[in-house]
């Protein structure tokens, strides 16, 4: 897949699980768990999936998985495929993790963030040294003193080390990052998650983080417990999902174990799926 002078790839850095219940608010569980069956802890598998945008001159990654710093408790509760990583995912296709250029990152959380630093001689240090990060200021702001509800999301050894290195790039609001790159603020999930649009004359796709973590995201009502403000994050489905439909937006999910993205369409009943894809091929 080609969008203006990017060549777009599909990667895979992990899989791991969380509460299905937690992921689908006040949905009933006989519902849910008709596309996402939970285990015997009622968790559901989630991938961590990320765009890789390669240009001339740059290596883009969008967001950076959960990296490989956990013990064996939290590793135990998120059921962490080991199976798998970041670096893997990127030997497959020939690059390393000096060859990214630039870390775009949804927001601060671990499951997002955590493979931004690793640990190396007893230090955290940027998984990608020659990367900058670009996240939302106010994302770092909240991340940095969250509040008790969600701070467990936000593992501070995960990003505060980009800060000392200086190589975080802070965007304030709306902003266009070149030609065919740009980011959309929302706020329903956490504040200042940023999502990432892709679009030429011809394509656009919407890398959507956690505004729709899974396909059947896109009924309304399916609104995460994890979200700071359901109804901010209604309002932010109501006005985007139509919009993909108008214009045929691919959206893309980071999360879904099983689809890679969609496009949608405008029916009686409401957004509905239109066509599935499981990658570019």
């Amino acid at each position: 897949m080609k969008i203006g002078k990017y060549n777009l790839k599909i990667i895979t850095s992990g899989y791991f699980k969380l509460d299905g219940g937690a992921m689908f608010g006040i949905v009933p569980k006989p519902l849910w768990q008709k596309t996402n069956p939970a285990d015997e802890a009622n968790r559901i598998q989630l991938v961590t999936r990320h765009l890789l945008l390669e240009s001339d001159l740059k290596k883009i990654l969008i967001d950076a998985g959960m990296g490989d710093k956990w013990d064996d408790k939290s590793r135990g509760i998120y059921a962490v495929d080991e199976n798998h990583s970041m670096g893997k995912a990127l030997k497959e296709i020939g690059l390393t993790y000096e060859d990214i250029t630039d870390v775009i990152l949804t927001h601060l959380h671990f499951d997002h963030t955590g493979g931004s630093t690793k640990i190396s001689e007893g230090k955290l240090i940027p998984s990608f040294p020659n990367a900058k990060y670009h996240v939302q200021k106010q994302n770092f702001d909240w991340a940095s003193n969250p509040s008790e509800r969600d701070k467990g999301s936000y593992i501070k050894e995960n990003f505060l080390p980009l800060a000392e290195e200086g190589v975080l790039d802070f965007i304030n609001g709306n902003e266009k990052f070149d030609d065919e790159i740009e980011f959309i603020v929302i706020n329903g999930h956490t504040f200042g998650q940023q999502m990432v649009k892709i679009s030429d004359s011809s394509n656009t796709f919407l890398f959507c983080g956690d505004l729709l973590p899974f396909t059947s995201h896109i009924r309304l009502p399916y609104i995460m417990g994890y979200d700071l403000q359901p109804l901010a994050t209604l309002k932010e489905k109501k006005k985007i999902l139509p919009k993909a439909a108008n214009e045929n937006w691919k959206i893309f999910f980071e999360h879904d174990p099983e689809t890679a993205f969609i496009t949608v369409q405008q029916t009686d009943k409401g957004i509905t799926e239109r066509e599935r894809f499981t990658s570019f091929e």
